[in-house]
């Protein structure tokens, strides 16, 4: 197609063009192969390149909205069959998936072009994208700050244009992290309401959910009409949206909405102006849209879910340690992953069966409390991180820390640790930077990142919202009035889009 430039596309305005006939799969397959073999050796988004298999996929013809559109996987859960699926981990190196996993089968039905897997925190288990395996992944907004995790590697992709939208999960921010950090739309959708199986019929008891990272609204909502649905392995059922999600990101709200927003942490820790000043200027906005905004702290007490979410993320850890085994062949040691990593697994090993079944009815208490709070309110808004986006290294542990981890680690004593109040220690450390996003994870909820404010530095900050269950098609119309607004960062104004 002459004078065709693939970076002014979404996914569907890319999906349109091939359906006009106007250009050929195997020409969007290798622009975007291009733009990844120029761009990755500086962001180290992509970790696994599939482009042989993509070129046949490319030649056939393809269906479904999104048909001859490339995209990237995340490499974690999201399994092509015979692709190495590693979490970001040393460990899983010779291990080759199955089958295809329920995600990626939706994906093919929605015809989509897979060209490879992005890069991830080992098992996804932190908010910056550095495994020692793989390196970090940089922002393409400023490659010396972090694109976030644990979708880093699919969000460093996106917001460099080398796939319009890419795979991602979220189980404790790790769609709106990244999104908030590179300028994207993120959406997590309902428990429930996107497949994680067949080989899990829930994903970290049900605080993940799989979906996508985007340039647009619309995209992330004609994926989630692809993707949404009943599956057979699935812990978690949400009633079918019986409307097009596609159609409520393009249908204006209809009259005044009650919107609570709050810029308080809820482990009380510190929260930066710049995100601070995003969410105020974002009430602002919505104030002018006629709409009724008031400052109001969601009902449930942070510190004890924050504590609760660590023990599931304890315990989670624990088990895929153990599960290494059937692939390994052996017992797993201290040196198979990241010191980080185990120190969390030998936490899990030290937590109860009690305490960890007492954690989770927390989750339930908040659910409740959540769902009673969206009686009044249709919408809360928060924070998507309570900081911009860290350099590269800085959230790394400290040589004091990788000393303790080291001791600890050999020795195995992780219930010393706990006994010490070292978890409450760490709980305040990891989740100081990202205390907003656990909560719609732990309850269940929908809840989205939205690109609105842009630091005095250049760096991108996203503001949360989160809605009551099922509600995805509120939150993707109230994304798709803000989305035509001045206001919106559209990514495309990064320097290496």
């Amino acid at each position: 197609m002459k004078g065709f430039n693939y970076k002014d596309y979404d996914g569907l305005g890319l999906a349109e063009l091939v359906r006009k006939k106007e250009v050929q799969p195997i020409e969007l397959l290798e622009e975007s192969i291009k733009r990844i073999d120029t761009l990755n050796p500086k962001i180290n988004a992509v970790i696994n390149t599939m482009y042989e298999k993509a070129r046949v996929m490319a030649d056939n013809e393809q269906s479904g909205p999104f048909s001859g559109v490339p995209t990237l996987l995340k490499n974690i859960s999201q399994e092509v069959e015979g692709e190495p699926i590693t979490a970001g981990s040393k460990a899983f190196l010779s291990y080759r998936a199955k089958i295809d996993s329920e995600y990626v089968r939706r994906l093919r039905k929605a015809g989509v072009v897979l060209v490879g897997q992005t890069n991830v925190p080992e098992f996804a288990l932190v908010a910056y994208t550095e495994p020692v395996q793989y390196g970090p992944t940089r922002n393409p907004w400023n490659l010396k700050h972090t694109p976030g995790g644990s979708s880093g590697g699919s969000a460093a992709a996106v917001a460099s244009g080398m796939v319009p939208f890419a795979g991602a999960n979220d189980g404790g921010g790790s769609i709106r992290i990244p999104a908030s950090y590179c300028g994207l739309f993120g959406l997590k959708p309902t428990r429930g309401r996107t497949p994680v199986g067949p080989n899990l019929g829930r994903s970290w008891q049900g605080a993940s959910a799989e979906h996508v990272l985007t340039i647009t609204v619309r995209d992330s909502a004609a994926m989630l009409d692809q993707l949404h649905g009943h599956e057979k392995a699935g812990a978690f059922y949400t009633p079918k949206y019986k409307g097009s999600f596609l159609d409520a990101s393009s249908t204006p709200i209809d009259g005044k909405l009650r919107i609570a927003f709050s810029v308080t942490s809820p482990i009380k820790t510190e929260v930066h102006p710049e995100c601070r000043d995003a969410v105020l200027n974002s009430a602002r906005i919505l104030e002018s849209m006629g709409h009724d905004v008031e400052e109001v702290d969601a009902p449930v007490d942070g510190l004890k879910l924050a504590k609760s979410y660590l023990t599931m993320y304890f315990g989670e850890t624990a088990a895929t340690l153990t599960s290494l085994e059937s692939i390994l062949g052996r017992k797993v040691t201290y040196r198979d992953v990241e010191p980080s990593t185990w120190l969390l697994g030998l936490l899990g090993k030290a937590t109860s069966a009690e305490e960890f079944v007492l954690s989770i009815r927390e989750w339930d208490i908040a659910a409740l409390q959540m769902e009673t709070f969206h009686e009044t309110y249709d919408f809360y808004i928060t924070p998507t991180t309570a900081f911009p986006p860290a350099m590269i290294g800085e959230l790394q542990p400290t040589a004091s820390e990788q000393f303790l981890i080291r001791t600890v680690g050999r020795t195995g004593l992780g219930g010393l640790l706990k006994k010490a109040g070292i978890v409450d220690q760490i709980a305040r450390k990891n989740l100081a930077r990202t205390p907003f996003t656990q909560l719609a994870n732990l309850t269940g909820q929908p809840a989205m990142s939205v690109p609105m404010h842009l630091t005095e530095d250049g760096l991108p900050i996203g503001v949360q919202v989160i809605a009551a269950r099922g509600h995805e098609n509120l939150l993707l119309q109230l994304a798709g009035e803000l989305e035509q607004s001045e206001h919106w960062i559209d990514v495309r104004q990064n320097p290496l889009f």
